[in-house]
């Protein structure tokens, strides 16, 4: 008898979703609309990446919205960028609001991808746009740092996928009073079962690495997959992928994010 009928575990031998990447649009009209958003003047190494992934990976349209300290800073080629006001630390500041709303508005979804920096002005910023944005949001890297006092509205919104560090998910369970606490030592199983009992508590869905496996929790249901090479995460690939494949099949959130693991 399986102990854990909802963990699924997939291997590159053995896909669970191929039916994801069968289904994957061959038409860019079809293919939706990513809409990627970070960078301060210090950093947009991985809103460039990500702008690149998200086009090889398959995505219809992308375009990124970054702060205007950027201007002088982007490579040439990259022609599809919307720059919104900045504040003095070079981040998005809460004027860029209406331009995140706009930018919302034209997306099939939107990929917060970090470097944003730690400004508290920023934050307020990304906290006000999760409050108003409705559609598929995917966040990874520092951007879930900035919106830890927003912790609350995070676990509660639908449409949510979290591409996230072990530190990280210990510290959204402790900031939304989960009575269960992480620790790195901990078996994959314990670890499965506590996203298990998460993801029915609250609408979000997970994306963790832990113990050389990826797990993707979501509506209570929980996949594994191998993974030697965590830096695909820790850079934003994993996110990008994710976030894309989610564009083609927006109902099945942890089929597509679960897909996009074996095609790297």
């Amino acid at each position: 008898m399986n102990q854990h009928p909802y963990w699924q575990k997939q291997t590159a031998e053995k896909p669970l979703f191929p039916d994801i990447e069968w289904a994957k649009p061959e038409q860019k009209s079809q293919s939706g609309k990513l809409g990627i958003i970070g960078g301060n003047k210090l950093g947009f190494i991985s809103v460039a990446e990500s702008y690149e992934n998200a086009l090889k990976t398959g995505a219809g349209e992308v375009k990124i919205l970054l702060p205007d300290t950027l201007k002088k800073s982007i490579p040439n080629h990259i022609t599809d960028v919307i720059y919104a006001p900045s504040n003095q630390s070079g981040g998005l500041s809460q004027d860029a609001l209406n331009e995140m709303k706009t930018f919302g508005n034209w997306a099939t979804g939107i990929l917060l991808i970090g470097d944003a920096g730690k400004n508290s002005e920023t934050a307020i910023l990304y906290e006000n746009f999760i409050r108003d944005y409705h559609g598929p949001l995917t966040i990874t890297r520092d951007a879930i740092d900035l919106l830890k006092n927003s912790s609350q509205i995070l676990v509660d919104r639908p449409n949510t996928v979290i591409i996230t560090s072990f530190a990280q998910l210990q510290k959204l369970f402790q900031a939304v009073y989960y009575p269960k606490v992480l620790t790195f030592s901990m078996q994959l199983t314990n670890l499965v079962e506590a996203l298990h009992k998460f993801t029915i508590s609250y609408p979000i869905t997970v994306v963790v690495f832990h113990n050389d496996s990826i797990l993707v929790a979501s509506g209570g249901e929980v996949t594994s997959t191998p993974c030697d090479n965590p830096m695909k995460i820790w850079r934003g690939k994993t996110a990008t992928s994710v976030a894309t494949y989610w564009l083609w099949r927006p109902s099945k959130t942890l089929q597509s994010a679960t897909a996009c693991l074996l095609i790297y």
